[in-house]
Protein backbone atom coordinates (compact mmCIF):
# COMPACT_ATOMS: atom_id res chain seq x y z
CA UNK A 1 0.00 0.00 0.00
CA UNK A 2 1.75 3.16 -1.18
CA UNK A 3 0.66 6.66 -0.43
CA UNK A 4 1.55 7.75 -3.94
CA UNK A 5 2.70 11.23 -4.91
CA UNK A 6 0.29 13.78 -3.46
CA UNK A 7 -0.66 16.38 -6.03
CA UNK A 8 1.70 19.36 -6.25
CA UNK A 9 4.45 17.79 -4.14
CA UNK A 10 7.81 16.49 -5.37
CA UNK A 11 8.72 12.91 -4.43
CA UNK A 12 12.37 12.96 -3.33
CA UNK A 13 14.89 10.22 -4.10
CA UNK A 14 18.48 9.40 -3.09
CA UNK A 15 19.87 12.23 -5.23
CA UNK A 16 18.31 14.85 -2.92
CA UNK A 17 19.43 13.33 0.40
CA UNK A 18 22.21 15.82 1.14
CA UNK A 19 20.31 19.08 0.46
CA UNK A 20 17.21 17.68 2.17
CA UNK A 21 19.21 16.79 5.29
CA UNK A 22 20.80 20.26 5.38
CA UNK A 23 17.35 21.86 5.13
CA UNK A 24 15.98 19.79 8.02
CA UNK A 25 19.05 20.49 10.16
CA UNK A 26 18.30 24.20 9.80
CA UNK A 27 14.56 23.74 10.33
CA UNK A 28 14.95 21.69 13.53
CA UNK A 29 17.98 23.42 14.99
CA UNK A 30 16.00 24.86 17.92
CA UNK A 31 13.37 22.12 18.14
CA UNK A 32 12.87 21.10 21.81
CA UNK A 33 13.75 17.41 21.33
CA UNK A 34 17.09 18.12 19.67
CA UNK A 35 17.89 21.10 21.90
CA UNK A 36 17.43 18.78 24.87
CA UNK A 37 19.50 15.94 23.42
CA UNK A 38 22.27 18.32 22.24
CA UNK A 39 22.28 21.38 24.53
CA UNK A 40 25.44 22.95 23.07
CA UNK A 41 24.48 25.06 20.03
CA UNK A 42 27.79 24.54 18.23
CA UNK A 43 27.63 20.77 18.71
CA UNK A 44 24.02 20.74 17.51
CA UNK A 45 25.03 22.59 14.34
CA UNK A 46 27.70 19.96 13.75
CA UNK A 47 25.66 16.84 14.49
CA UNK A 48 22.18 17.55 13.10
CA UNK A 49 23.22 17.38 9.42
CA UNK A 50 24.66 13.89 10.07
CA UNK A 51 21.51 12.84 11.89
CA UNK A 52 19.14 14.09 9.21
CA UNK A 53 21.23 12.60 6.44
CA UNK A 54 20.71 9.26 8.13
CA UNK A 55 16.98 9.91 8.69
CA UNK A 56 16.40 10.95 5.08
CA UNK A 57 18.32 7.92 3.80
CA UNK A 58 16.14 5.76 6.04
CA UNK A 59 12.96 7.52 4.93
CA UNK A 60 13.74 7.26 1.21
CA UNK A 61 14.29 3.51 1.62
CA UNK A 62 11.39 2.68 3.94
CA UNK A 63 8.97 5.59 3.61
CA UNK A 64 7.88 8.48 1.41
CA UNK A 65 9.70 11.83 1.31
CA UNK A 66 8.06 14.88 -0.28
CA UNK A 67 9.15 18.47 -0.91
CA UNK A 68 7.16 21.56 -1.75
CA UNK A 69 9.17 22.02 -4.98
CA UNK A 70 12.61 21.23 -6.42
CA UNK A 71 13.85 24.27 -4.46
CA UNK A 72 13.19 22.32 -1.22
CA UNK A 73 11.48 25.06 0.77
CA UNK A 74 9.98 22.38 3.01
CA UNK A 75 9.92 18.61 3.42
CA UNK A 76 7.43 16.06 4.77
CA UNK A 77 8.18 12.43 5.59
CA UNK A 78 5.51 9.70 5.89
CA UNK A 79 5.64 5.98 6.66
CA UNK A 80 3.23 3.12 6.38
CA UNK A 81 2.66 2.00 9.95
CA UNK A 82 4.29 -1.41 9.48
CA UNK A 83 7.49 0.20 8.16
CA UNK A 84 7.82 2.97 10.73
CA UNK A 85 9.70 1.14 13.52
CA UNK A 86 13.45 1.74 13.40
CA UNK A 87 15.67 -1.27 14.11
CA UNK A 88 19.44 -1.76 14.29
CA UNK A 89 19.39 -3.98 11.20
CA UNK A 90 17.51 -1.35 9.21
CA UNK A 91 20.01 1.28 10.36
CA UNK A 92 22.94 -0.84 9.18
CA UNK A 93 21.19 -1.46 5.86
CA UNK A 94 20.64 2.27 5.42
CA UNK A 95 24.17 3.36 6.34
CA UNK A 96 26.18 0.39 5.13
CA UNK A 97 29.22 -0.69 7.10
CA UNK A 98 31.45 1.72 5.14
CA UNK A 99 29.36 4.71 6.29
CA UNK A 100 29.18 3.83 9.98
CA UNK A 101 32.48 5.63 10.69
CA UNK A 102 31.12 8.81 9.08
CA UNK A 103 28.24 8.75 11.54
CA UNK A 104 30.39 7.97 14.56
CA UNK A 105 30.21 11.54 15.84
CA UNK A 106 26.42 11.23 15.94
CA UNK A 107 26.42 7.79 17.58
CA UNK A 108 25.40 9.04 21.03
CA UNK A 109 22.64 11.15 19.52
CA UNK A 110 21.32 8.24 17.46
CA UNK A 111 21.40 6.09 20.61
CA UNK A 112 19.27 8.67 22.43
CA UNK A 113 16.86 8.80 19.52
CA UNK A 114 16.55 5.02 19.44
CA UNK A 115 15.63 5.09 23.12
CA UNK A 116 13.11 7.83 22.40
CA UNK A 117 11.77 5.81 19.47
CA UNK A 118 10.98 2.91 21.81
CA UNK A 119 8.88 5.22 23.96
CA UNK A 120 7.16 6.84 20.97
CA UNK A 121 6.48 3.47 19.32
CA UNK A 122 4.69 2.20 22.42
CA UNK A 123 2.32 5.17 22.28
CA UNK A 124 1.82 4.74 18.55
CA UNK A 125 0.95 1.07 19.02
CA UNK A 126 -1.43 1.99 21.82
CA UNK A 127 -3.44 4.55 19.89
CA UNK A 128 -2.97 3.45 16.28
CA UNK A 129 -2.80 -0.34 16.46
CA UNK A 130 -4.24 -0.75 12.96
CA UNK A 131 -2.99 0.13 9.45
CA UNK A 132 -2.36 3.86 9.19
CA UNK A 133 0.13 6.43 7.98
CA UNK A 134 2.71 7.97 10.28
CA UNK A 135 3.54 11.62 9.62
CA UNK A 136 7.12 11.48 10.84
CA UNK A 137 8.51 14.90 9.93
CA UNK A 138 7.46 18.25 8.56
CA UNK A 139 10.18 20.87 8.30
CA UNK A 140 10.40 24.21 6.52
CA UNK A 141 13.64 26.09 5.92
CA UNK A 142 13.76 29.06 8.34
CA UNK A 143 14.07 31.53 5.44
CA UNK A 144 10.69 30.30 4.12
CA UNK A 145 8.82 29.89 7.40
CA UNK A 146 5.56 31.80 7.80
CA UNK A 147 4.82 31.75 4.07
CA UNK A 148 2.32 28.87 3.95
CA UNK A 149 4.71 26.03 3.18
CA UNK A 150 3.49 23.90 6.10
CA UNK A 151 0.02 24.08 4.60
CA UNK A 152 1.45 23.32 1.15
CA UNK A 153 2.93 20.11 2.59
CA UNK A 154 0.03 18.97 4.76
CA UNK A 155 -2.97 19.67 2.53
CA UNK A 156 -2.01 17.35 -0.36
CA UNK A 157 -1.10 14.56 2.05
CA UNK A 158 -4.39 14.92 3.92
CA UNK A 159 -6.25 14.94 0.61
CA UNK A 160 -4.62 11.67 -0.39
CA UNK A 161 -5.35 10.12 3.01
CA UNK A 162 -9.00 11.15 2.68
CA UNK A 163 -9.17 9.55 -0.75
CA UNK A 164 -7.72 6.30 0.58
CA UNK A 165 -9.72 6.44 3.81
CA UNK A 166 -6.61 6.11 5.99
CA UNK A 167 -5.98 7.43 9.51
CA UNK A 168 -2.77 9.26 10.32
CA UNK A 169 -0.65 9.47 13.48
CA UNK A 170 2.02 11.96 14.55
CA UNK A 171 3.78 13.29 17.61
CA UNK A 172 5.29 16.61 18.64
CA UNK A 173 7.31 18.02 21.51
CA UNK A 174 6.49 21.62 20.62
CA UNK A 175 3.20 22.89 22.03
CA UNK A 176 2.83 25.60 19.39
CA UNK A 177 2.48 22.90 16.73
CA UNK A 178 -0.67 21.47 18.30
CA UNK A 179 -3.19 24.03 16.95
CA UNK A 180 -1.64 23.70 13.49
CA UNK A 181 -2.23 19.95 13.46
CA UNK A 182 -5.65 20.34 15.06
CA UNK A 183 -6.60 22.58 12.16
CA UNK A 184 -6.08 19.58 9.87
CA UNK A 185 -8.16 17.20 11.97
CA UNK A 186 -5.60 15.73 14.36
CA UNK A 187 -6.55 15.32 18.01
CA UNK A 188 -4.32 14.90 21.06
CA UNK A 189 -4.73 11.36 22.37
CA UNK A 190 -2.08 11.53 25.10
CA UNK A 191 0.26 14.04 26.67
CA UNK A 192 3.31 12.46 28.27
CA UNK A 193 6.94 13.12 29.12
CA UNK A 194 9.93 11.88 27.12
CA UNK A 195 11.79 9.43 29.42
CA UNK A 196 14.92 10.89 31.00
CA UNK A 197 13.86 14.46 30.23
CA UNK A 198 11.30 17.05 31.24
CA UNK A 199 10.06 17.37 27.67
CA UNK A 200 6.35 17.19 26.99
CA UNK A 201 5.31 14.75 24.30
CA UNK A 202 1.95 14.99 22.53
CA UNK A 203 0.63 11.99 20.61
CA UNK A 204 -1.94 13.02 17.97
CA UNK A 205 -4.25 11.02 15.74
CA UNK A 206 -6.37 11.90 12.74
CA UNK A 207 -9.09 9.32 12.28
CA UNK A 208 -9.97 8.11 8.79
CA UNK A 209 -12.75 9.98 7.03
Amino acid sequence: MLLGDPCNLVHLTKTEIKPASELLARAFHNYPLFANFIPAVSERSLLLPYLFQFLIRYSVLYGEVYATSPRLEGIAVCFESEKAKMTLWKMIRVMGFTLIYDYFRAAKLISKLLSYNEYASKLQNRYAHYPHWYLFLIGVDPVFQGRGYVSALIRPIIGRLNTEGLPCYLETQDEKNIPIYEHYGFKVVEKGTVPGTELNHWAMLREKT
